[in-house]
C-alpha cells in the first residue's frame, strides 16, 4: 500500500523554498536541514523534499501535479492560493495532453511549474490553440517574470 506520493525538487535558495511551499501546503516542515527540509503530508498523501543543488535555469521537472476528483476542489485549492498571492494562471475547460482538463497553476521560486487539474474528458488533440514542445507539454507556455512577494521570488506571466 502506498502511504505517500515522494517528490524532490532541487533548489537554489533553501529558504526562499521553504516560504513558498509552507504558502503553498498551508503547513509546516517536518525536518529541516541547512541544505534539505521534508514536508510529509497527510492530504495529500505526499513526502516532498528539497535539496539545495546545482541545476539547470529551469529546474529539474517540467511539472508537478495533483489530480483532485472534480472542478469543486479545484476551484477550492485556486481559491486558498489565490488568497496566498501564489495562483498565476486559471485554463478552465482546456485541453492538455489529450484531455480537456480544468486546471490552476502555480510555479515555485525556482521555476518549477504546479498544476491543480481535473480531467473531465478524454480529447483527440495532445493540446488546444498553438502546438507545443513535447518536452513542455501541459506547462503553460508563456515565460515566467520574476517579483517579490513577501521572501521569495514568484514567478509571474
Amino acid at each position: 500500500m502506498i502511504k505517500r506520493m515522494h517528490v524532490a525538487v532541487n533548489c537554489s535558495d533553501l529558504q526562499k523554498s521553504l516560504d513558498f511551499y509552507k504558502a503553498f501546503f498551508g503547513s509546516e516542515p517536518t525536518k529541516v536541514k541547512e541544505n534539505y527540509a521534508k514536508f510529509e503530508l497527510d492530504n495529500p498523501a505526499l513526502h516532498f523534499s528539497l535539496n539545495v543543488r546545482a541545476f539547470e535555469k529551469n529546474g529539474v521537472l517540467n511539472h508537478l501535479g495533483f489530480q483532485v476528483h472534480d472542478t469543486k476542489e479545484v476551484l477550492a485549492i485556486a481559491d486558498r492560493l489565490r488568497e496566498t498571492g501564489l495562483l498565476l494562471i486559471d485554463e478552465m475547460n482546456t485541453t492538455c495532453c489529450y484531455a480537456v482538463q480544468d486546471k490552476v497553476w502555480v510555479h515555485d521560486p525556482d521555476g518549477n511549474a504546479w498544476e491543480i487539474f481535473f480531467t473531465k474528458e478524454d480529447s483527440e488533440f495532445e493540446s488546444a490553440g498553438e502546438p507545443r514542445a513535447a518536452s513542455l507539454c501541459c506547462v503553460p507556455s508563456s515565460g515566467p517574470a520574476a517579483i517579490e512577494l513577501g521572501s521569495f521570488t514568484k514567478k509571474v506571466f
